[in-house]
């Protein structure tokens, strides 16, 4: 499909649609709130839409309320350069970031690019660490959101007690806390207690996810996150005499897990179907007086 776009003033945008065989489609107006945004000249295809993702990543943590102000962080390889990667300005809130105003940096820190911004040192420790260290993670996110820190000063962290729980059964790492996360020899614990899983508790801190993209990070972060809510709520009504919890067996927590992770049945991997849903959400709630995602 092939569009044509004329642009009338700063507030809308006409789109005239033709599908392959040159037929006139539809002739639409996009308000500012929901702006149709060309990729910039300088800015590399693939990279721009791996920034329209990321920038995606963090609103929508944003809209579930799992950010923590300015002071997470979610980065993303940058297709077809190695060792660089693109992370959150850190001073803008997760509800603001966009695709142009991320920051592409590498390996050692360094800012690539000119922006106004900086970036988070503990991010750069943390991120940096994971994507060198592992080829799986393109997509690295990590949050502070309230049931996960809580589940994480648990011993065993998340336990197999809800079927949201189930994919990360005997599927989650742990890392003890060390302070703030700001010395670089942090890094080989990190990758060390990290290892090959898909997640990880860092104690008494908060969650750690991975994924080929970021709609995987971000529903790997969802389902941890339902799962760690559930587990707080079964225990305190255990706790005020509701009884004991019911725990499947092992057998049966590792078969649900390998229903996931083996994509048995309809299964697909995180985020496959639901991100096209993600985006249409975020699309229709975009406000006019808050830069859209894509710009």
């Amino acid at each position: 499909m092939a569009l044509r776009i004329a642009v009338h003033s700063r507030q809308e945008v006409h789109i005239q649609a033709r599908d392959w065989r040159g037929t006139r489609l539809a002739n639409r107006s996009v308000m500012q709130a929901h702006s149709f945004y060309l990729r910039p000249s300088d800015r590399d295809a693939r990279e721009w839409e791996a920034r329209v993702a990321l920038a995606a990543c963090y609103r929508m943590v944003a809209r579930l309320g799992l950010d923590d102000m300015i002071y997470n962080h979610i980065s993303l390889r940058v297709p077809g350069r190695p060792g660089e990667f693109l992370l959150n300005p850190y001073g803008v809130m997760f509800g603001e970031v966009t695709a142009s105003s991320l920051v592409r940096i590498d390996l050692q820190g360094r800012k690539l690019e000119d922006s106004p911004h900086d970036v988070n040192v503990a991010a750069f420790v943390i991120h940096a660490a994971i994507h060198e260290s592992r080829s799986d993670a393109a997509c690295v996110l990590h949050t502070h959101s309230d049931a996960s820190l809580a589940v994480s000063a648990q011993a065993e962290g998340l336990l197999p007690l809800s079927q949201f729980a189930m994919r990360f059964y005997r599927r989650q790492a742990f890392h003890d806390y060390e302070g703030v996360a700001i010395d670089a020899d942090e890094q080989a614990r990190l990758v060390r207690d990290f290892g090959a899983q898909p997640v990880m508790l860092m104690r008494n801190h908060g969650l750690l996810t991975v994924g080929r993209t970021p709609g995987e990070a971000f529903m790997l972060l969802y389902y941890f996150e339902r799962a760690a809510r559930i587990q707080l709520a079964m225990q305190a009504a255990a706790a005020g005499g509701a009884g004991p919890i019911h725990m499947p067996p092992p057998e049966v927590c590792e078969r649900a897990a390998r229903q996931f992770w083996e994509q048995q049945g309809d299964i697909l991997a995180p985020g496959e179907r639901e991100w096209p849903g993600l985006l249409r959400q975020l699309d229709q709630s975009a406000h006019s007086r808050v830069p859209d995602y894509r710009s």
